[in-house]
């Protein structure tokens, strides 16, 4: 006999509320659902952006809208507007803004988790976290082989990937850094299966990715972290070859628990950083082909 679960959004597991914006939370096995009211007038780049930053909303949003309606300016400068019943799933790279002197009610299911995070920590306290670093490998030679436009294009598509995988994961992106990104996960292993899955997207564009996994004390001030555990998740990445998930030993100790395998890389000193750290490379076992 399966399972049932039931929640209501009239006993909201968390409330949000930013100018003009409400939103409730309720957390249902692996989704975070939104019931969100947004009053006219609000937009994205004028009531939200100041808190967290950028040019465009980089978190992707997919849902209903129940009523009311709502407009979408992607980055591109495509405008899109919705209303009673439409489905939508609104990619990363866009503004948004009610339409008209209804508020606009929506029901979404994919992109509060991430949104809404930094907003429910606060502004600035210390947390544990799981830290995902990626940068693509020998991007510079690419670039310069491939030219400014093709490589604009596929680093985009690059990205839109990795967000897709992050938000499968119950990652959330905290920056990009230049051609590779940064995100906190709750635990170690939803970091490392999402590293694993940037890296399949990213070598179907025959694009190679170095990845650094590593669990430490952060502190989130707004929209960033910061920390000498940011510091040494970065140099772990770097420390990765092509390919190659690079995870610490305190990583490796957690996700060992779950049943994921590892090969030992030794003892490294990491720049800027006091003493040898002992990393392993996560082993992913290879993808079956379906009969």
């Amino acid at each position: 006999m399966g399972d049932a679960a039931h929640k209501s959004f009239r006993r909201p597991d968390q409330v949000v509320r930013l100018p003009k914006l409400t939103a409730r939370l309720v957390e249902l096995g692996e989704f975070t659902l939104g019931y969100e009211v947004t009053e006219p007038g609000w937009r994205w780049s004028e009531h939200v952006r100041p808190s967290v930053g950028g040019d465009w909303c980089q978190v992707r949003h997919a849902g209903v809208i129940l009523s009311g309606r709502l407009g979408i300016r992607m980055a591109d400068g495509t405008e899109l507007e919705y209303g009673p019943e439409d489905v939508i799933d609104i990619s990363p790279g866009h503004d948004g803004f009610t339409v008209g002197e209804e508020p606009c009610v929506s029901l979404t299911w994919a992109g509060n988790r991430p949104f809404f995070a930094s907003f429910l920590m606060g502004s600035r306290s210390r947390v544990l976290a799981t830290l995902l670093f990626t940068d693509l490998v020998d991007s510079t030679v690419l670039a310069a082989r491939l030219g400014d436009v093709t490589w604009r294009e596929l680093l985009s598509r690059h990205f839109v990937g990795a967000r897709a995988e992050l938000e499968r994961h119950g990652g959330r992106e905290v920056k990009t850094t230049g051609d590779g990104m940064l995100a906190t996960f709750d635990g170690p292993g939803q970091a490392l299966r999402c590293a694993a899955a940037i890296r399949r997207t990213a070598n179907r564009d025959s694009l190679k990715i170095r990845a650094g996994v590593h669990v430490g004390e952060v502190e989130v001030v707004d929209e960033d972290i910061r920390g000498v555990a940011v510091h040494e998740a970065q140099r772990i990445m770097a420390a990765a070859g092509p390919g190659e998930i690079l995870v610490s030993d305190m990583t490796r100790a957690l996700a060992g628990a779950s049943g994921l395998a590892f090969q030992d890389r030794g003892t490294h000193v990491l720049k800027g950083l006091e003493g040898e750290r002992r990393l392993a490379a996560f082993v992913v076992e290879p993808e079956r082909t379906p009969s």
